[in-house]
């Protein structure tokens, strides 16, 4: 790989999630879920996630995060001026839109492969493509009806790649960094691995979009491009396990064992 086989991911889309344990990195996946990116900037603009807390951490499946107190309309932190609902973003149009299709099949939908660097699906049959659950993807929490989420509640895949999920919420990002921070939250003993004792959740520190921290204190990372060569030759390795450990070289590859490179960006040449 070459440094042209990187790209750096717009401040605009780098949303910073401080813990006590450090930081997460996430990007906002925008053109899949643009009117729940925006919302998301909105609160996280507003201070809304500040002080708040992780809620729920399920073994082998998600880490959630939010107001311990959305449910209390007396006690709920007002959402200012983001919306409290939104129309799902479960898929989009599959015009026009590029993707890099993987050459194996899949369960959950006609194609799997990579759009704008995330991991998705495609029925180019009926027009739609959407973002697919792999580990580190990034959900917006809901209720039973399909506008109920805002991004006032957020999760990430801590496990294996629940697929089951795609198109049933609205996925908008994933982690770039810190999945160590949140795949050792301790797991909940409540129903869905929510905290029962309030004690054991983990408070938010801070939310920022990264556009607004100062250059010297980001986080400058690079993802590996979706759309080159040299991803190709990546999707090959990943397929075709030729390591000495390898008695039987695979031969295909599922959608959510291809994990997308992500390196702290190398100093400027001066």
């Amino acid at each position: 790989a070459t440094d042209a086989d990187w790209r750096r991911p717009d401040p605009e889309d780098l949303v910073y999630l401080e813990l006590p344990g450090g930081r997460v990195v996430m990007e906002l996946a925008t053109p899949f879920a643009p009117a729940h990116a925006a919302n998301i900037r909105t609160l996280v603009r507003s201070g809304y996630f500040d002080g708040l807390a992780v809620l729920r951490a399920q073994e082998n499946y998600v880490v959630q995060w939010g107001d311990p107190s959305a449910d209390d309309a007396d006690k709920a932190r007002p959402l200012g001026e983001a919306a409290a609902g939104l129309a799902p973003e479960f898929d989009r149009s599959a015009a026009d839109l590029p993707f890099h299709a993987l050459p194996d099949g899949d369960v959950y939908a006609p194609q799997v492969g990579f759009s704008h660097g995330f991991a998705a699906a495609r029925d180019p049959a009926n027009d739609r493509a959407w973002l697919a659950h792999c580990p580190g993807s990034l959900g917006v929490a809901r209720g039973n009806t399909a506008d109920s989420g805002s991004g006032a509640g957020l999760y990430v895949v801590i496990g294996h790649g629940p697929r089951h999920l795609d198109r049933n919420i609205t996925l908008v990002g994933r982690v770039l960094k810190g999945m160590e921070l949140l795949s050792v939250m301790p797991r909940g003993t409540g129903a869905l691995g929510f905290y029962q004792d309030a004690g054991l959740r983990t408070p938010i520190l801070s939310m920022s979009v990264a556009a607004d921290v100062p250059p010297a204190q980001r986080s400058e990372l690079q993802v590996f491009r979706t759309d080159t060569e040299a991803f190709a030759q990546l999707v090959a390795s990943r397929r075709h396990r030729f390591e000495p450990w390898f008695l039987d070289p695979v031969g295909r590859v599922e959608l959510c064992n291809v994990a997308v490179p992500v390196r702290e960006a190398p100093p400027a040449t001066p």
